[in-house]
């Protein structure tokens, strides 16, 4: 017990010293001037203050990707098409909300932290079946490891999509604090991932290329950076306006681009005035869980941040199977995707497809493995002989 206790100090203490360079690092560049002048400086300020929160969680896990030190994470398996993640503060109606759009019941009370533990629903839209998990509530400080926030936030991280459920009566700085724990966990919401490509190297210098005019990064800056991570020999090349930010997280390599839903709950308390101005917001969905207002909205918009497809697939000689779609997840999903959902051995096997729907100009027309397909396609398929 002795070597357990001696550890768990041992790096309690690590922690805090890690903490305590963050806030050094923070207030001096909070009080900064930001100017051309300074680019540089705080681009390393920035860049230090990332490693020293990479190693703030690899300290706290132990090295593992768990939630929390000494601690497991939620082991929910994946189950459906895609997994949504409920994330908000606690008391905000996020169990309710689960109970609505899925039947399953999740404990909801007058009292804060009811739900303890991640808690899975499955909730049928458009034939997809969709997999929605109730979070513990998260509170400030989460990211480092506060009220189990790791876990919480080790969990959002795999999901597809999240919702922010937010209490519309609360003052708006709950999302501001939301998406600062998940920004410093790694997890950036509604964001493409930059284009910019890097890839380190054993010798030669640092090779920067702009294909594009560059706003902020400037290669006495992008050199400065890579310094500060003891990278010596990199090729990289930005085919946008990339910010320090962006190249940050693409050097450190492990951020995660989810796209997010703010979920306004309890709008039943509000005026018309206050919901037209929620209306106004992008990314923003109000609704009122516990008198089921606006849920079918609340799910149009689950689907349409998940970018699913259905597609149909038709027997040689019978009716489409409109009960059982196939759902694809790709961007550009084509018929080669839909082969190996189907089985892995089917594109050695395939020949052609006939397809029936938006995605060609004929009724049906022949087509190859690399053809696009729109949502809603019939598929058959034919095999070699």
């Amino acid at each position: 017990i002795s070597y357990y206790l001696l550890n768990y100090f041992n790096m309690s203490s690590a922690e805090d010293k890690i903490r305590t360079k963050i806030k050094e690092l923070e207030f001096e560049y909070a009080r900064t001037q930001k100017n051309k002048a300074t680019e540089g400086h705080i681009g390393i300020l920035k860049a230090k203050i990332s490693k020293l929160r990479r190693e703030l969680l690899e300290a706290g896990s132990g090295g593992k990707k768990t939630g929390g030190a000494g601690e497991r994470g939620f082991e929910v398996s994946k189950s459906g098409d895609t997994r949504v993640g409920l994330v908000g503060f606690p008391s905000v109606g996020k169990s309710t909300l689960l109970t609505k759009l899925t039947g399953t019941f999740s404990l909801a009370a007058g009292y804060e932290f009811t739900t303890l533990t991640a808690i899975p629903g499955t909730m049928h839209y458009r034939g997809a079946k969709i997999q929605i998990l109730d979070l513990p509530g998260i509170i400030e400080g989460a990211k480092d490891g506060r009220g189990r926030g790791r876990q919480v936030l080790a969990a959002a991280m795999t999901c597809n999509v999240i919702l922010i459920v937010l209490d519309a009566l609360k003052p708006m700085t709950h999302k501001l604090i939301i998406e600062k724990e998940l920004h410093g966990f790694g997890i950036r919401l509604n964001q493409s991932p930059p284009d910019i490509h890097y890839k380190r190297k054993e010798k030669g210098p640092i090779n920067f290329q702009a294909m594009v005019p560059q706003s902020h990064l400037t290669p006495a800056i992008v050199q400065a950076i890579c310094k500060e991570y003891r990278i010596m020999s990199a090729d990289i090349i930005c085919r946008c306006d990339a910010t320090v930010d962006q190249l940050i997280d693409i050097i450190e390599g492990n951020r995660r681009y989810i796209p997010c839903i703010y979920v306004l709950n309890k709008i039943d308390q509000l005026t018309i005035e206050e919901l037209d101005i929620i209306d106004q917001l992008p990314h923003h969905i109000p609704i009122c869980a516990a008198h089921e207002w606006n849920l079918e909205e609340l799910m149009e918009g689950i689907w349409d941040y998940t970018q699913m497809i259905r597609i149909y697939t038709k027997p040689k000689g019978q009716i489409p199977d409109y009960g059982a779609p196939v759902v694809l997840h790709a961007n550009s999903p084509s018929v080669e995707d839909l082969c190996n959902r189907l089985h892995k051995q089917l594109v050695t096997q395939f020949k052609y497809a006939w397809v029936w729907g938006s995605s060609v100009r004929h009724q049906p027309q022949k087509v190859g493995k690399d053809h696009i397909l729109a949502d809603e396609d019939v598929v058959q398929i034919i095999k070699k002989i």
